[in-house]
């Protein structure tokens, strides 16, 4: 059965259409490519929020503007005490001295790291501190002792899963209903880590997941991502509560779709080969959608186990010719966000490539996909 297809000429009727959601679900899902629009999506839904009787804030949000909320002060004149500054004007904090966040970041930083932390909160900064074995040596015998080493700098990625961890740390406190936090009525969740390897990906999502089920009833929830782990594993942690499930898209005239999902997730690979199909229909065909295929061939030659991705191609007398184009065609750099038209040829190429693609691998497409799909791509059985 055809799933509906929802139409928005911008993010303000997008964030309207995800609250009016929340009237009946507790949580959405949204699974969106980079690029979409997620993280100002999630701005929208925010500032939704503050036209309400109140005029005040009810949504607590991570994205990529919370991380902006703190900032490194690396004592480039003594290079010694490198702390992390934190803004304390916004309301995020609002409820970090008396509730004694130390005491409730820290459970879930260990799950993830081996680093500790100390707050001032006079000076509303944060130092880091790590625990190293050191070998000495004394009277010609080596020994190993534990140090503790101040003030260090964490890396990028340590950094974004310690923040990631005080937003945990504050939804549990808007959870359990702190004084400080009863403005929350809705938590919007935007690609919490990025470049997570596969392993914290689950971790994060099922951790994530455990925490917003304890929200249920409370405060409702909206998390999108582009990571297709992170997304599949969130969907099958909240499957048996009332939710909305989503692929946003943006479409070639800056106007956005919602399209709900099956109750299996929407791939990663079927979303991109939605895009490509769009594409090739509309004649809307970018240098970079190149770029694109290459790697989805890449991925399903990957899984076959075939020596090279020409052997995902239906026709065998193309193959060669084909997999030569890709090469080709895929190597030059090719901004998503400087798209340039490909030339009326590369144009044709394409569209073969692509149903050829499709012939030869019959995916559980959407019904935008499999209607006349050979005939739209140009692609002659």
């Amino acid at each position: 059965m055809a799933k509906k297809i929802y139409n928005y000429k911008n993010l303000s009727e997008l964030a309207i259409r995800l609250r009016d959601d929340l009237k009946t679900a507790d949580f959405i899902l949204l699974y969106a490519h980079n690029g979409t629009g997620k993280t100002r999506v999630s701005m929208e839904f925010k500032e939704q929020g503050k036209k309400n009787k109140q005029k005040q804030a009810d949504t607590l949000y991570f994205n990529a503007f919370t991380e902006d909320l703190f900032s490194w002060d690396n004592d480039i004149i003594n290079d010694k005490e490198r702390v992390l500054k934190i803004n304390s004007a916004s309301k995020f904090f609002s409820g970090f001295q008396e509730l004694e966040l130390e005491n409730r970041i820290r459970p879930f930083l260990n799950r993830y790291a081996d680093f500790d932390f100390s707050i001032d909160y006079d000076k509303w900064q944060i130092s880091f501190s790590r625990q190293v074995r050191v070998k000495t040596n004394v009277k010609g015998e080596v020994q190993e002792k534990t140090e503790t080493v101040n003030s260090i700098k964490v890396s990028r990625g340590e950094e974004n899963m310690f923040i990631w961890c005080v937003f945990l740390a504050i939804c549990q406190l808007a959870i359990d209903g702190a004084e400080a936090y009863n403005w929350v009525k809705y938590f919007y969740i935007d690609d919490p880590i990025s470049s997570l390897d596969d392993n914290n990906a689950i971790a994060v999502a099922s951790d994530l997941s455990q925490l917003l089920l304890q929200a249920e009833g409370k405060i409702k929830v909206v998390v999108s991502s582009h990571h297709i782990l992170f997304y599949n594993v969130v969907c099958n942690e909240i499957k048996k509560k009332p939710h909305e499930k989503y692929f946003l898209y943006k479409k070639a005239d800056q106007s956005y779709s919602l399209r709900k999902t099956t109750d299996t997730p929407y791939f990663h690979h079927v979303a991109l080969l939605s895009e490509l199909n769009e594409a090739t229909v509309s004649g809307n065909i970018k240098t970079y959608h190149f770029n694109i295929l290459r790697s989805i061939l890449e991925k399903t030659s990957s899984f076959f186990g075939f020596n090279d991705f020409g052997k995902c191609i239906y026709n065998v007398e193309d193959e060669v010719l084909f997999e030569r184009a890709l090469n080709l065609l895929s190597h030059g750099k090719h901004s998503i966000y400087e798209p340039v038209d490909m030339n009326d040829d590369n144009k044709e190429l394409f569209k073969r490539i692509l149903g050829a693609f499709l012939d030869k691998h019959q995916f559980e497409l959407p019904e935008l996909l499999k209607d006349s799909r050979a005939e739209r791509m140009g692609y002659d059985r």
